[in-house]
């Protein structure tokens, strides 16, 4: 069945970048799935981050993290993306790359049915 897998998490300092990468299990293509991803840290509520429809056209984030976080994906690649610029400390999280539903247009539509172990980030001097 379709696993999603998160990569690119690690230790960046106070203003610093990372790009998140997802992809699927072997044998999966993300081409038909609308993709999004989220954060959760232990004991807080998700919080959704981006959304991008499965042809790329139609992508949008939420309000907290616009202008800083930018969703793209590859099909030819089978990858999604999440580039994060301006980093601070209260993004430290996990961070999920998920299948999902709803409209991009809308956040408090987002819903997720699917989404991978997940990628650590820590901003910290």
């Amino acid at each position: 069945q379709l696993q999603l897998v998160e990569s690119g998490g690690g230790l960046v300092q106070p203003g610093g970048s990372l790009r998140l990468s997802c992809t699927a299990s072997v044998g999966y293509s993300l081409h038909s799935y609308k993709i999004g991803w989220f954060r959760q840290s232990p004991g807080k509520e998700r919080e959704g981050l981006s959304c991008i429809s499965s042809d790329g056209h139609t992508r949008n984030s939420a309000d907290s993290v616009k202008g800083r976080f930018t969703i793209s994906r590859d099909n030819d690649k089978n990858m999604v993306y999440l580039q994060m610029d301006s980093l601070q400390p209260e993004d430290t999280s996990i961070y999920y790359c998920a299948r999902m539903s709803g409209y991009c247009s809308s956040p408090v539509s987002w819903r997720y049915d699917k989404w991978g172990q997940g990628t650590e980030v820590i901003v910290s001097s």
